[in-house]
């Protein structure tokens, strides 16, 4: 389903935003019906001329290639966290600009870039005040990733945390039973750059954009929770994310440029909010520039800090 508008658009900071391309997802979790219609009306008040693409669940790769066919300088995308991570690595650091709105749930990429968990806002501070800005990550297994990526059986208390987080009790414990029995199954192997072969419940990538210990994009902050126990892995390192757990004995860091993580079984990872399985041989590589953003200089600094 798609509608479009028409307008002259108007030059932000020197930039001219002739082709813009709207991507909404209405059934990701802060999003509504109204929102493809709110978005378009905003855009408009701004003079702003633009293609709305409403995804209905069905042919999402399609619809990607129908935005990008038509060339835009900017894709504005108003969805969850896996959408967000697709549209971003589909512009990649050749494409058009991207504005990442917040409308999922835990909003790590849109809230890393702009600071705010409003998608109004976030608008208000790409399209009035925005300048391009190059988004460092990383890519494991030939997924990216822009915040951070944790990899191992710590992972899998990730579904368990947001079924709970939503009320539902019974799910909750079923996924937190499945988190148990997979973390028995042995510990992540994993080499940083060239140095020795080790074993961990939990290896963590933060990328510069989030890292609080980086000041300069030259790698990824790597991460090792050397614990016995996969829930508290998954503690500290949804800590390493979001908070200071520096001090902590059972975690060691260093920044990085490559990684390799092993298994016996299929990898379970947690890229930017959104639970993956990766290979039993997952390659991880720094990018220092992965996409290209459409954000104030004031914000993407003081994330990058």
């Amino acid at each position: 389903m798609k509608s479009k508008t028409s307008g002259a658009s108007v030059p932000r900071s020197g930039l001219r935003l002739d082709k813009v391309e709207v991507i909404v997802n209405p059934r990701s979790g802060s999003v509504n019906e109204a929102a493809p219609a709110e978005l378009k009306a905003e855009l408009e008040a701004r003079g702003i001329g633009a293609r709305i693409h409403v995804f209905d669940g069905h042919r999402f790769d399609a619809l990607l290639d129908d935005a990008f066919a038509a060339k835009p300088d900017l894709v504005i995308v108003l969805a969850g966290d896996g959408t967000v991570r697709a549209v971003a690595s589909r512009a990649g650091p050749d494409g058009p600009m991207v504005v990442p709105l917040p409308g999922g749930t835990m909003n790590m990429l849109p809230k890393a870039v702009y600071g705010v968990t409003d998608w109004r806002r976030a608008l208000a501070l790409a399209v009035d005040e925005g300048e391009v800005r190059d988004i460092a990550g990383g890519v494991v297994d030939g997924e990216p990733f822009y915040c951070a990526a944790i990899l191992g059986p710590a992972a899998l208390w990730a579904p368990a945390r947001e079924a709970l987080r939503k009320g539902r009790i019974v799910r909750s414990l079923a996924k937190a039973r499945g988190a148990l029995r997979a973390a028995f199954a042995g510990r992540v192997r994993y080499r940083l750059d060239r140095g020795e072969l080790k074993r961990a419940e939990a290896l963590v990538l933060i990328s510069p954009l989030i890292s609080t210990a980086m000041k300069t994009s030259n790698g990824l902050e790597a991460a090792v929770m050397k614990t016995s126990d996969a829930r508290e892995a998954f503690r500290l390192a949804t800590n390493a994310v979001f908070s200071d757990w520096r001090n902590d004995p059972s975690v060691e860091t260093q920044v990085v440029k490559r990684a390799h993580a092993w298994s016996r079984s299929k990898i379970p990872a947690l890229l930017d909010g959104e639970t993956v399985r990766l290979s039993t041989d997952a390659e991880i590589r720094f990018l220092p520039v992965a996409f290209r953003a459409l954000a104030p200089r004031s914000v993407t600094e003081e994330a990058a800090s």
